[in-house]
């Protein structure tokens, strides 16, 4: 039933081996087994069916998982409890950046903007960035310095922008927030930067109706020059759910001392496309992230290990044609591995050959990078050879110089 979508499996699973045989076990043994399971597993979802959605015990603060294309909630939990929310707050700096129509201005990055905490792109004082680029920056790297770039160059100062980001989220219904930085700092003259897993939901669902902002959440490195000295700033993101999950596409992390890991995800599969915020993780956030998406797109977690390997073939391959190595077999190989991702996948059939498509994009992969090292060893042997014909050049030359010498003494 759409309702009980998300009761989890290992709940399923449980019972079958609790009540296969004729004879129940006794409750004191169920007992006991629940708690085994519930101290070595924490990410075992505990599903309890509600009028609208599932009360869910796993250890995380808050959170929600809706399927907006069908706009249900699935789960949730204290969305309207006001948490530290981290970097996730970089979502409405960012949403601002891009509707405020200056994308394309040079920002001039200030003193104020690199007195911040890691993480940082590493723009120094006088560095000239497009606003463009400062949003890449802080949505895939979660960098503070960009975010505080942003605020500046908006704003005129922080406090002007942070009040323009309160108005805003107010606008949007996010009834529960409170910001106080454009960065997600939480402490010392920052504290009191909260929001609710409900207004970030409410933000994210109006953030992804932008198609800049969209491109800008999937990246998984963000690459740039910076304007007048030309520095190339490549920065990866810190969503291991792009490489873990298959489905995902993006959108930030966010974690602080305070608020613990923090997560706004997205997977779309089919005709389904899943939100889903989490605040304060208390575990493997992107172990339990795959399990509620698996469960709201309703994916076989068999089907799921053969397409991400897939897609780390595509990733390996595609990686190997933008470094410029063996051009062409890169992008052989990483194509070939997402066309197989990009395939319908029904039952066990469809997994195995996921699976062997990924495995032969892999040795593809693991051809030419053996190609590129043999190609390397061979310049470096050159490179002797010339270098020891070089030598030899000067000391024949020496000999003749000083037979030249004792030709002119006789």
């Amino acid at each position: 039933m759409p309702d009980q979508l998300l009761t989890n499996v290992t709940d399923r699973s449980l019972k079958q081996v609790l009540f296969s045989g004729r004879n129940p076990l006794s409750l004191s043994l169920l007992v006991a087994f629940a708690l085994v399971a519930a101290v070595f597993s924490p990410s075992v979802l505990l599903a309890v069916p509600g009028d609208d959605t599932s009360s869910v015990r796993i250890p995380i603060e808050s959170f929600i998982v809706k399927d907006i294309s069908g706009s249900k909630v699935l789960m949730s939990k204290d969305i309207d409890r006001p948490v530290s929310p981290a970097s996730l707050t970089k979502v409405l700096t960012c949403v601002m950046a891009i509707e405020s129509g200056k994308l394309d201005q040079d920002v001039v990055i200030t003193k104020e903007s690199t007195e911040v905490e890691p993480s940082k792109a590493g723009l120094r004082v006088g560095d000239r960035v497009k606003l463009l680029d400062l949003v890449k920056a802080a949505m895939v790297n979660s960098s503070n310095d960009a975010a505080f770039a942003i605020a500046i160059h908006l704003g005129g100062n922080v406090n002007s922008f942070v009040a323009s980001m309160n108005s805003r989220a107010k606008a949007l219904g996010m009834k529960n927030s409170k910001f106080t930085n454009p960065a997600g700092f939480d402490k010392g003259i920052y504290a009191g930067n909260t929001s609710t897993a409900g207004d970030l939901l409410c933000l994210t669902e109006h953030a992804i109706r932008n198609p800049v902002f969209n491109e800008i959440a999937r990246l998984e490195r963000a690459v740039f020059t910076e304007q007048t000295h030309h520095k190339v700033f490549s920065l990866k993101t810190h969503n291991k759910l792009l490489d873990k999950y298959p489905y995902a596409v993006g959108i930030k992390t966010g974690y602080t001392c305070k608020a613990g890991r923090c997560l706004i995800g997205r997977a779309i599969k089919d005709n389904r496309d899943v939100l889903l915020v989490m605040l304060n993780a208390k575990t493997d956030r992107w172990g339990v992230a795959a399990e509620m998406f698996d469960s709201a797109l309703q994916v076989n977690g068999a089907d799921r290990s053969g397409i991400a390997l897939a897609h780390r073939g595509a990733s390996q391959g595609l990686n190997i044609a933008a470094e410029g190595k063996s051009l062409k077999q890169g992008k052989r190989a990483g194509k070939h591995a997402l066309a197989v991702a990009s395939l319908p996948r029904h039952g066990r059939k469809a997994s195995i050959a996921a699976l062997k498509h990924g495995r032969r994009a892999e040795r593809n992969v693991a051809t030419v990078a053996k190609s590129n090292r043999r190609l390397d060893r061979k310049s470096l042997a050159l490179s002797k050879s010339m270098r020891k014909s070089k030598k030899r050049d000067l000391a024949l030359s020496k000999t003749v110089r000083k037979n030249r010498r004792k030709a002119d003494l006789s």
